[in-house]
């Protein structure tokens, strides 16, 4: 049964935060429809209810007693200079040596210039050995507790491509005979409902493809998670336990840094090696050679080679997400 007086400080702790918040920017960032993050907050409210708007984005307000003041009230990443970020990084990083104990380099890694990122994978070859889940936690400083990744990857019958119907909580030996293995990650779509969806624009697709999050201004309502339909998006429930030895030290600030509670996070085709010339760490990973990545751009590239010359589809094409990620069989 609901506490109605604990329902009560709740939104007063809430509508605190959100007034803080919107204090703090001076300018707060504005979206299409010329509402702030604090008007969006009132608006999905009434379209939701009080109470389930209050129950949805309820971790959300335990976030100023897991994060500092000065990062709870910093401004939309497309407002800041170079000399605000310098000083964020800086900040972050201290944060990460206090309550972790590791050393770590935050960066801001740009796209390249005409770049155009994609992913394929060859689901002749995926045997669902789960190293590209594995490797995928580790690269991205993953709250240690829920073993999450941004990669499911799905048990699928033979002759089925519905991934509706196939399961990635499969624990025996694989592969089976009757089966096939569909690994499912962001998609980074031209045309990413997630990116529609959210109230106060936390989250864009970048010139690279790659759609990013700014997790500092994300309010955790969920929204993106409930647009995307391939189930890419994940919701920091709890602060990120980690011990100092397992956490990645490279980081990128639109990336694998540690994410505060409460927020969303995703595949980012690990920009933070990708825009530096390496490969996603899942690729890296994958014993069977299933994965294919690189420059949709380059003529030469490996993933134009898979897409002018194999019989490539993607997941859902009927929606008209536009995905940057293929699949395809020998």
């Amino acid at each position: 049964m609901t506490n109605p007086r604990r329902s009560e400080e709740n939104d007063q702790v809430g509508s605190e935060a959100t007034e803080g918040r919107s204090r703090s920017t001076q300018l707060p960032i504005v979206n299409q429809s010329g509402s702030s993050r604090r008007t969006a907050l009132k608006i999905a409210g009434a379209a939701l209810g009080l109470v389930a708007f209050g129950r949805a984005v309820a971790p959300m307000w335990s976030i100023p007693e897991n994060i500092s003041i000065a990062e709870f009230l910093q401004r939309h990443y497309k407002e800041l200079t170079d000399e605000d970020k310098q000083e964020i990084f800086q900040r972050l990083a201290s944060e990460t040596k206090t309550r972790y104990g590791a050393d770590v380099t935050i960066v801001d890694h740009r796209p390249i210039p005409g770049v155009k990122f994609a992913y394929a994978i060859n689901l002749s070859k995926c045997n669902g050995n789960g190293k590209c889940m594995e490797a995928c936690h580790r690269e991205n400083n993953h709250h240690r507790g829920t073993n999450q990744s941004y990669i499911r990857v799905l048990e699928m019958t033979k002759g089925s491509l519905d991934m509706e119907h196939g399961t990635s909580t499969y624990d025996h030996p694989t592969p089976q005979p009757d089966k096939y293995y569909m690994p499912v990650q962001c998609q980074q779509c031209d045309n990413p409902p997630c990116v529609t969806v959210c109230p106060v624009e936390a989250t864009w697709k970048e010139e690279d493809g790659i759609v990013v999050v700014d997790y500092n201004w994300c309010i955790g309502c969920r929204y993106c998670e409930a647009a995307c339909p391939y189930h890419a998006r994940r919701f920091n429930w709890e602060a990120v336990e980690i011990p100092a030895a397992e956490i990645n030290p490279e980081q990128g600030y639109l990336s694998n840094r540690i994410r505060p509670q409460g927020t969303m996070e995703k595949c980012h085709f690990c920009l933070h090696r990708t825009r530096q010339g390496r490969l996603p760490a899942c690729l890296e990973a994958c014993p069977t050679g299933a994965r294919v990545f690189g420059d949709i751009n380059d003529p030469e590239s490996s993933i134009n080679y898979v897409l002018k010359n194999k019989r490539v589809f993607v997941l859902k094409e009927e929606l008209g997400t536009r995905p940057s990620f293929f699949y395809f069989f020998d």
